[in-house]
C-alpha cells in the first residue's frame, strides 16, 4: 500500500483471526479517497470557508508533537468528542491547521488568488513551490485511547521536507489542533458513535499517505516575527485543558481579521497561468481547453466536488470518465505547483468515445469544443432517469408561454453545469412560400455559429450576347456558395428577357466553348474569378432544334507564331430549326453576325471592285466551296489560293473547337440531317475583306468575372463587424433544396423561408465565426478582420424576448485563434486573467499581452460572459 493516495477498506478472512487488507479500492469516479489530501493553516482555509463551504463541517483534534533525536516525529491526534466547526466569528490560533480535501484547497486558493492582488506575469514560481511541499507521513489507529498516531520519518523523506516538518510541528513545542474536513478520518468510526468500529480496525498495520503541507513560509513567519504578548497568550491557552470552550476561547485575542501575515498577501504568483504540453498537432484542442479552464463558472464547477455529480449509467454519456479526466486536468492546471500540464490522459480518454480525435492530425478547435461541451453535460447529467414528456397543442398559447413550457421540458431531462452556463434558447420560425402556414418551434443552442456577411456574397461580371444587339457586359451579385440556378435568376432581371428568350450559359477559354453551364444546380464555386462566363439570349420555343456554335479564325498576323490561321473572338451560338443544307448554316451565322457590321461611312475605303454581299440574297453555291480535301488539314486548306475568296468559308470542327488534332472539312450543300449532333461546332474561316466589314474588336473583348485593378498598394483588409455577423444570422432566408420543410397544409415538401431569433440568452455565450468553408469541390478560408466589441456585447436588440432573465450585454474573456490556411496551421488562445490582464496561451508558453491585441483577423471562437 505503498505511496497510495487513498484508504482502503478491510474485511476479515473467516479462515484467519487477523485483519487483513483487502483490495477493494472503490471507483475513482466516486470515491472522495481518491482525493488528494492537503494540510493548511485553519486562518487561511478559515477565510475561504467564510465564502465557500459554510456547510462543511470538521471533526476537531487535539494533537501533541514531539521529536525523537531528530529522526521521527509523532503526533498523538486524539478526536474531541462532539465538536463540531468552530464558527468564523470565533477565530482560531496559530496552532491550528485545517485537513482538506483536494477539491477543498483548490476552491480556496483560487479564492484567495481572486481576492488578493495579483503580482506582475513572470515572477518566479521558486517562493511558491517552496510553500508547497509533499511529506510522506504514516497513519495508525489507537483504537483503545481513540487517537489517531501520525508517525513522520527522516529515512522516508528528503532532508529539505522533513526539516520543514520539524519546523511546523516541533518548533513552537505546543499542543496543535487540526480540524478535519476531508471525512477522511471519519470512516474509522461507527456511524453516529464515538468508538471505533471493529471492521476498519486491523493488527500490527500502519497506512502510508502523501500529505501535501501548504502555508509553509506562513508558518515560519510567525514562528520567527511572533511578538512576546503573542507568545503568552499562545502559552497560556496550550496550558490550558482541552474542550471546546478552549478551541474557541483563541477568537479573545487573534480573529480572521487581526492583521496577522496570511498565504499569498505579499507574494505575487501565477495561479492558472499554467500551459498545456503539445503532443503532436494537438493545438486545436489545447487552445480550447484553455478557454474553458479561464471560464469561471466552470473552473470554480471543477474546482469543486463535481465527482458527485457523475453519470455513470447515462447511455447518451460516456460513462463519466470524459467529465472525470477533464476535472481533473483542469484541477492540474489550477494547482499552484503546475508549471505545464501534459493532456494525454485526457486526450487517450477522449479518442475512446471520438476516434476523429484519435492520432495526430489536425482537427477544428470549435468541432472539439462542441463534442466536449455535449460530452461533459452527458457525464454530468443530474436527471438519472429522464422522463417522458409529451408536447402539448400549443393552441392559442403565447410565445411566452410555449417557449417557457420549452425550457422547462429540457430542464427536466437536462441539468448540468454546462446547461446551466452555456445553453440559451432561440425561436425559429417557417412559413410556407405557397399557404403561409407558420411553424414556431423553440429550441436549446450551446453556442451560436455566425457567418461572415461580406463573404457570403460574389459578384460576377458576365458578357451578354444577343443576334440583334452588340455583345455587352452586366455585372450582377450572387451567392458565394450558390448554384447556377441564383446565377440565371439574377440574370433574367437584369437583361430584361421577354416570356419567350432563355439565357445559355458558357464558359470560354481561347477563343473557344470550354463548356456549356446547363445544370441549375451547378455549383457557382467552380467558376473562377479569371474564368470568361457568356450568357446567350435564345429563343425560348425552339429549344430542341440543334445548337450551332461559331468559332472565329483568321490569318495570322503574329510574326512569333509558326500556324497560319489563328482563333479571335467570342464564339456566336444560335439555333436553327433546318439543317437540311448548308445555306442554312451560312444564314444563321450571318444573322448573328449582324450586329458587327461596321457602319457604311466606314467603308469608303473598301474596293468597289471587290463587291461582298453580306446580307444572305446571294446563291450558296457561289459562297460555299463543294470540295472536300481529305488528307490536308484545315489550316492549310484555308490558305489555299483557289478556295480562299472572298466571304466567309465554313469547317466541320470536332470537340468543341479543338480541330489542331485533326482534319476538318468544309461544309456541302447537302448536310446529313439524319446525323446531325445536339451541338454542331462551325469554324468560320474571316478572308481578310470581311474583317474589313465586320467590327472584329468588339468580338475580341470579353472581361474575366472578376478582374481585380491594378493598385499601388495592397488592398485593404477587408472588415466587418460582430453586428454584422449577428444580423446576417439572423435573416430570414428559403431553406436548401435538400433540406424543405414538410407543410402539414400543403401536405408536400416546400422551400419554407427560415427565420431565427434568439429568446433566451446564456450566462457563457460561445460565439463561432464560420471562418472555414467546405464543399464537394473546395475548401478555404476567410480572412475577414471581425470587429468584435471586448466590453459591453449589447444583445438587446437581438432577443425578441424582452424579459427574460438576467442582463444582454456581455464581456469577451477569451479567444481561441487559429493561423495559416486549410492546409495547415496553428491554435492558440488569449485569455482574460486576474483584474483585467489578457494573456496569449501557445500550448506550453504562456506570456502577457494588452488587451487592445486580442483583436485579429485570426479570432475564430470568442468567448463572452454575461454582466
Amino acid at each position: 500500500m505503498e505511496d497510495t493516495l487513498f484508504i482502503s477498506d478491510y474485511d476479515v478472512n473467516e479462515h484467519d483471526h487477523d485483519w487483513q487488507p483487502v483490495d477493494r479500492r472503490p471507483s475513482e469516479l466516486h470515491s472522495s479517497a481518491a482525493e488528494q489530501l492537503y494540510f493548511v493553516p485553519y486562518r487561511w482555509w478559515n477565510e475561504a470557508r467564510e465564502s465557500l463551504f459554510c456547510e462543511v463541517e470538521g471533526i476537531l483534534y487535539a494533537a501533541l508533537p514531539s521529536c525523537k533525536e531528530n529522526k521521527e516525529i509523532e503526533i498523538s491526534m486524539r478526536r474531541q468528542v462532539g465538536t463540531r466547526t468552530a464558527g468564523a466569528e470565533e477565530g482560531v490560533s496559530d496552532n491550528s491547521y485545517a485537513l482538506l480535501s483536494e477539491w477543498m484547497f483548490l476552491r480556496a486558493n483560487k479564492w484567495h488568488n481572486d481576492a488578493k492582488s495579483v503580482g506582475s506575469f513572470g515572477d518566479s514560481k521558486e517562493k511558491m513551490l517552496d510553500d508547497l511541499f509533499s511529506l510522506k507521513i504514516r497513519l495508525s489507529v489507537l483504537w483503545d485511547t481513540n487517537s489517531l498516531l501520525v508517525k513522520i520519518c527522516h529515512k522516508e523523506n528528503e532532508v529539505s521536507t522533513f526539516n520543514k516538518a520539524r519546523n511546523i510541528f516541533c518548533a513552537r513545542n505546543s499542543q496543535l489542533f487540526i480540524w478535519d474536513f476531508s471525512a477522511r478520518t471519519t470512516q474509522f468510526f461507527t456511524n453516529g458513535t464515538d468508538n471505533f468500529s471493529d471492521s476498519y480496525v486491523w493488527k500490527d498495520e500502519e497506512l502510508h499517505l502523501d500529505l501535501l503541507v501548504y502555508g509553509y513560509s506562513y508558518v515560519t513567519k510567525l514562528i520567527e516575527g511572533r511578538s512576546e504578548e503573542t507568545s503568552a497568550k499562545e502559552s497560556m491557552i496550550a496550558d490550558a485543558p482541552l474542550n471546546m470552550d478552549t478551541a474557541y476561547s483563541v477568537s479573545s485575542y487573534c480573529g480572521v481579521n487581526c492583521g496577522a501575515p496570511c498565504i499569498f498577501n505579499s507574494e505575487a504568483h501565477n495561479l492558472g497561468l499554467v500551459g498545456l504540453n503539445n503532443l503532436g498537432n494537438t493545438c486545436f484542442m489545447n487552445s480550447a481547453i484553455q478557454c474553458l479552464a479561464h471560464t469561471p463558472e466552470l473552473v470554480d464547477y471543477f474546482l469543486g466536488d463535481f465527482r458527485k455529480d457523475i453519470n455513470t449509467t447515462n447511455p447518451l454519456g460516456m460513462s463519466g470518465e470524459l467529465a472525470f479526466a477533464f476535472g481533473n486536468m483542469l484541477r492540474k492546471l489550477w494547482s499552484p505547483e503546475a508549471v505545464t500540464v501534459d493532456p494525454k490522459t485526457f486526450k487517450s480518454i477522449l479518442g475512446q468515445f471520438a476516434p476523429q480525435f484519435n492520432g495526430y492530425n489536425q482537427h477544428d478547435s470549435q468541432e472539439f469544443l462542441a463534442f466536449l461541451l455535449d460530452g461533459l453535460h452527458e457525464d454530468l447529467n443530474r436527471v438519472k432517469c429522464k422522463p417522458y414528456i409529451e408536447v402539448k397543442d400549443e393552441g392559442i398559447c403565447t410565445d411566452d408561454e410555449v417557449a417557457d413550457e420549452h425550457w422547462h421540458n429540457h430542464l427536466a431531462r437536462n441539468d448540468s453545469i454546462i446547461v446551466a452556463a452555456c445553453q440559451g434558447q432561440y425561436r425559429s420560425t417557417l412559413v410556407c412560400p405557397a399557404c403561409k402556414k407558420k411553424s414556431i418551434t423553440f429550441d436549446p443552442f450551446m453556442y451560436l455559429s455566425l457567418p461572415l456577411p461580406s463573404t457570403t456574397t460574389r459578384t460576377m461580371t458576365l458578357t451578354v450576347v444577343s443576334e440583334d444587339r452588340l455583345p455587352f457586359p452586366v455585372t450582377v451579385v450572387v451567392p458565394k456558395y450558390g448554384v447556377f440556378k441564383d446565377l440565371i435568376q439574377v440574370a433574367k432581371e437584369t437583361c430584361r428577357l421577354r416570356d419567350d428568350e432563355t439565357l445559355l450559359f458558357a464558359e470560354i477559354y481561347n477563343n473557344k466553348v470550354l463548356q456549356f453551364l446547363e445544370d441549375p444546380f451547378h455549383s457557382l464555386e467552380l467558376v473562377r474569378d479569371e474564368d470568361q462566363l457568356v450568357a446567350y439570349i435564345l429563343p425560348k420555343d425552339n429549344d430542341t432544334s440543334p445548337l450551332v456554335v461559331f468559332m472565329h479564325k483568321r490569318v495570322n498576323t503574329l510574326p512569333s507564331s509558326t500556324l497560319p490561321l489563328q482563333g479571335f473572338g467570342i464564339p456566336l451560338v444560335g439555333r436553327a430549326s433546318d439543317l437540311s443544307r448548308g445555306s442554312d448554316i451560312h444564314k444563321l451565322f450571318l444573322k448573328l453576325v449582324n450586329p458587327f457590321q461596321m457602319p457604311i461611312e466606314d467603308l469608303s475605303d473598301v474596293d468597289d471592285g471587290n463587291e461582298v454581299n453580306a446580307s444572305g440574297d446571294v446563291e450558296i453555291e457561289d459562297v460555299i466551296t463543294p470540295i472536300e480535301p481529305d488528307n490536308v488539314t484545315e489550316d492549310s486548306e484555308w490558305m489555299n489560293e483557289e478556295h480562299s475568296g472572298h466571304d466567309f468559308q465554313y469547317y466541320w470542327s470536332e470537340e468543341k473547337g479543338f480541330v489542331a488534332r485533326g482534319p476538318g472539312k468544309l461544309i456541302n450543300r447537302q448536310l446529313p440531317i439524319s446525323d446531325l449532333p445536339k451541338t454542331i461546332n462551325v469554324i468560320v474561316s474571316w478572308p481578310d475583306a470581311m474583317t474589313e466589314l465586320y467590327d472584329t474588336v468588339i468580338l475580341d473583348h470579353l472581361p474575366q468575372i472578376c478582374k481585380p485593378g491594378i493598385l499601388t498598394q495592397p488592398p485593404p483588409q477587408e472588415s466587418i463587424t460582430l453586428y454584422e455577423c449577428l444580423e446576417a444570422f439572423l435573416m430570414e432566408e428559403p431553406l436548401g433544396l435538400d433540406d424543405m420543410w414538410y407543410c402539414p397544409n400543403c401536405k408536400k415538401r416546400q422551400q419554407a423561408n427560415k427565420k431565427l431569433d434568439l429568446w433566451r440568452l446564456p450566462t457563457i455565450l460561445i460565439i463561432h465565426l464560420k471562418r472555414f468553408h467546405f464543399t464537394q469541390y473546395f475548401k478555404n478560408k476567410l480572412e475577414t478582420f471581425v470587429d468584435f466589441p471586448i466590453h459591453n456585447l449589447d444583445l438587446s436588440r437581438f432577443t425578441v424576448h424582452k424579459n427574460g432573465d438576467g442582463s444582454n450585454c456581455y464581456e469577451l474573456y477569451a479567444v481561441s485563434n487559429h493561423y495559416g490556411s486549410m492546409g495547415g496551421g496553428h491554435y492558440t488562445a488569449y485569455v482574460q486573467h486576474g483584474r483585467g490582464r489578457w494573456y496569449d496561451f501557445d500550448d506550453r508558453y504562456v506570456s502577457p499581452m494588452t488587451e487592445d491585441q486580442t483583436k485579429t483577423s485570426s479570432a475564430y471562437v470568442l468567448f463572452y460572459r454575461r454582466v
